[in-house]
């Protein structure tokens, strides 16, 4: 499994393995009950710890993404319909919180914010 970290990026190392295994999940990339690279091989692969390797897969865990089975390792864990939508949705919502926030203090409008929102869309091909 190809993945991209680099210690030289401001997220730790754990948050940039997390991120990037919540995006395959969410894309379909990874699908339902897909056993997933084992703590020790991913950490040896992208030489890394196993530590920062255990501490993605037990934050994908909490938040119902990957299942354990002693014994077995980390399964990518069933998603109702919908709830690929919802988990998304929901991270976009963290994400865009604080810098919806910031700019509110700065004196933008919601008007304001939501033209650049759609600029942002567009540039990525995302409106039609």
């Amino acid at each position: 499994m190809l993945l991209h970290l680099s210690e030289l990026a401001p997220e730790p190392l754990h948050q940039q393995l997390s991120r990037q295994l919540r995006a395959r999940i969410l894309a379909r990339e990874l699908l339902d009950g897909e056993l997933l690279p084992s703590i020790r091989a991913l950490a040896r692969d992208h030489r890394v710890s196993v530590i920062t390797v255990q501490r993605a897969y037990e934050d994908l865990e909490r938040e119902g993404l990957l299942v354990s089975r002693p014994g077995k390792g980390f399964f990518v864990a069933p998603q109702p319909e919908g709830q690929r939508r919802r988990v998304a949705l929901a991270r976009l919502r963290d994400a865009l919180g604080p810098p919806v926030a910031a700019a509110r203090a700065e004196g933008l409008q919601p008007s304001d914010i939501l033209e650049v929102f759609t600029h942002v869309l567009d540039a990525e091909g995302g409106t039609q």
